[in-house]
């Protein structure tokens, strides 16, 4: 296959996975509104239980809640079943979009291909920790980002493939991009937790949060994904980044914009991890830091590179047109 053929085929793959994703999310949703008219039934009885009436009056079977039950398990697994193939899409697409490189690379050389591979690693941990941290109810929110993402890489940030620029061109890039990459979904999923702990301690009983599970299951979840993330960011940035930016511009450390923030995100979750060792932080104040590591993270991904005119990493930011200068000879003119 050609070069071309390979850039065809990674657009392709990218726009089946973006329409996939949501369909996924359309599904996620139908099943979050069958929790929903559930928890309404529920709320329902309890209302008839207080008013007086028998106790058996109250909780007796619902008609359509056997159609409820059925339908929520059903789009739910559908739900999970569009998502794993979309990320099979996604990952295509990647790899599609380095084959179509000349010489062949890895698919991160510009700010286009960070976003849709830091998108992709977060379905695909989604995916992968589904079962395990049981994450049902997180399909819409996270489907819901991906898809956001998606848009905004396709639309705002698409560049045609080039080969990697001279600082890029490094072993050292594939190791430190894939420890970013990995701790950015792993804090991603984390930080949606928190973020829905926070949601659910404010509304404890609203109906629209039935799906999502208890307050301690939440800060659970978020503390074992924020684990996991911490020491490979801290690998990422701390270890292999400086090593590849002492090969690439001879420094270990240049006081760049991206390696302050990356430090700064390490700060903001090294204080979250030991705060909940030492002082016991739990719940709504460790999940309020947990968003602020997310809010410094993302700016250091995307911002950074819109705001900052001084940063090494501007091979990461759109590409500016090119200016063409064409001379005229004196034969040419007369």
């Amino acid at each position: 296959m050609s070069d071309h053929t390979w850039g065809v085929l990674s657009n392709q793959a990218i726009t089946a996975a973006g329409v996939v994703y949501f369909l996924a999310l359309l599904c996620a949703l139908v099943e979050w509104s069958a929790w929903l008219s559930r928890a309404k039934a529920a709320a329902g009885a309890k209302e008839l239980v207080g008013a007086g009436a028998p106790a058996d009056e109250g909780v007796q079977a619902d008609p359509a809640a056997d159609v409820r039950e059925y339908r929520a398990a059903l789009f739910g697994r559908l739900s999970l079943m569009l998502t794993a193939i979309a990320v099979v899409c996604h990952l295509a697409a990647l790899i599609a979009r380095g084959m179509a490189a000349d010489p062949n690379r890895v698919p991160w050389g510009n700010m286009y291909e960070f976003t849709i591979s830091g998108s992709f690693v977060v379905a695909a941990a989604y995916v992968v920790l589904y079962r395990r941290l049981k994450l049902a109810w997180m399909a819409p929110w996270v489907l819901g980002f991906t898809v956001v993402v998606l848009m905004l890489g396709v639309v705002a940030l698409y560049e045609p493939v080039a080969p990697l620029t001279e600082a890029l061109n490094s072993y050292w890039l594939v190791i430190h991009v894939i420890a970013a990459i990995i701790a950015t979904g792993g804090f991603t999923l984390g930080g949606i937790a928190s973020l829905a702990y926070l949601l659910k301690n404010r509304f404890p009983d609203a109906a629209l949060l039935a799906r999502v599970p208890g307050l301690a299951a939440l800060d659970r979840v978020s503390y074992r994904i924020h684990a996991f993330a911490f020491p490979v960011w801290t690998f990422g940035v701390l270890i292999s980044g400086p090593i590849w930016a002492h090969e690439a511009w001879g420094s270990y450390w240049n006081w760049d914009p991206k390696e302050v923030w990356a430090f700064i995100t390490w700060v903001v979750y090294a204080g979250y991890l030991h705060a909940r060792a030492t002082a016991g932080w739990k719940g709504k104040k460790a999940a309020i830091v947990a968003l602020i590591g997310l809010a410094t993270l993302w700016f250091n991904f995307i911002g950074i590179n819109y705001f900052s005119s001084t940063s090494q990493h501007s091979y990461a930011a759109p590409a500016a047109p090119a200016v063409v200068e064409l001379t005229i000879s004196e034969g040419a003119s007369r």
